[in-house]
Parts: structure tokens; sequence; C-alpha cells
């Protein structure tokens, strides 16, 4: 009988772990290490999602029942969104709903790092498909069809974001 090495049921239950974070869509799209330190009142840009015309952008407050304000700001009057931003606590998204884990953002406080503001970003793609492309080889939107379309309520679904903000760790005041 064959005797089985020490380290393989460690490697094994390693495999299936990292095999079950994956599945559970632990890890973010978008993986980055954490935003540089900020102080305290100085506003800074987290992230910005052009599809949605929007920016995401916060300070540290210094106050201990609300250490960071979280703001959603529209990057220009004129940016037309192909893209809509929901509010995750109403949209509860999750990987079982058609949601993708996008991206993870942590801030901590430059006087305090074992404060941190928290953003979790949620994507869900829509299924568009691009336009089937007409005997010339080119993809083509027409006016008079696409009114018809709007009119009859078939217009194609929209990609989402659902933004998730929160605080992690205590204030050292």
């Amino acid at each position: 009988m064959r005797r089985i090495p020490p380290f393989l049921p460690a490697v094994l239950a390693g495999l299936l772990a990292a095999g079950a974070a994956c599945a559970a869509g632990k890890d973010p799209e978008v993986k980055r290490a954490p935003a540089a330190p900020q102080a305290v009142g100085v506003l800074h840009a987290l992230r910005t999602i052009p599809e949605a015309c929007v920016r995401l952008q916060g300070r540290f407050t210094g106050e201990a029942a609300a250490p960071y304000r979280f703001e959603a700001v529209r990057t220009s009057a004129a940016c037309r969104a192909r893209a809509t931003l929901e509010d995750a606590a109403k949209a509860r998204p999750s990987t079982a709903s058609g949601w993708i884990l996008n991206d993870r953002i942590r801030v901590p406080e430059a006087g305090c790092p074992g404060l941190q503001a928290v953003a979790t970003v949620w994507r869900r793609p829509a299924g568009a498909a691009p336009p089937v492309l007409d005997a010339q080889g080119r993809s083509r939107i027409y006016l008079e069809e696409s009114l018809r379309k709007a009119e009859a309520g078939k217009l194609a679904a929209l990609p989402a974001y659902a933004i998730a903000t929160g605080v992690e760790g205590k204030p050292c005041r």
C-alpha cells in the first residue's frame, strides 16, 4: 500500500478553498493595492465610472459617528450615461443574481492607519448584442426602427453599477 505524502492533504485543502473563493466571487475583477493614506478633511477621488458618468469621491471627517463621507458626483453635464448607477442596499448585488464583483477600494486614514474607508463596486452586464451587419458589412442603427422599439418598450437593458460603502476599523481618537 502506498503512503500519502504528509503535505498532500494540506495542498488539496488549499486548492479547494481557493476554488470555493473564486466560485463565490470573492476576488474582484480589478485588483488594486490600498490607496495612499488620506488626511482628515481632504477630498479625494476613489474611482471614476465613465459609462455611468460618475466619480466616486470622499473625505475623512474626523467625527466618531461618521468618520468618512462618500459622494457620487456627475463627471460632466454633457456626459451621456451608457450605464445606470444603483444603490447597493436597494439592488442587493450578488453573484447569484448576475452581478459581478468589479472592484474593492480601500483608503486608510493618514493619522490612523487602522481606520479604512471601503467602497465595493458591483457590475451587472447587459445582455445586449451589437447590431447585426448589413449586406455591406456595416452595423447600422436606424432612427425610425429605434423609436418603434422604444415605444414598444423593447430597448436593450443598460449595464448597471452598484456601490456599497462603509468603514472598517476603529477611529484612533
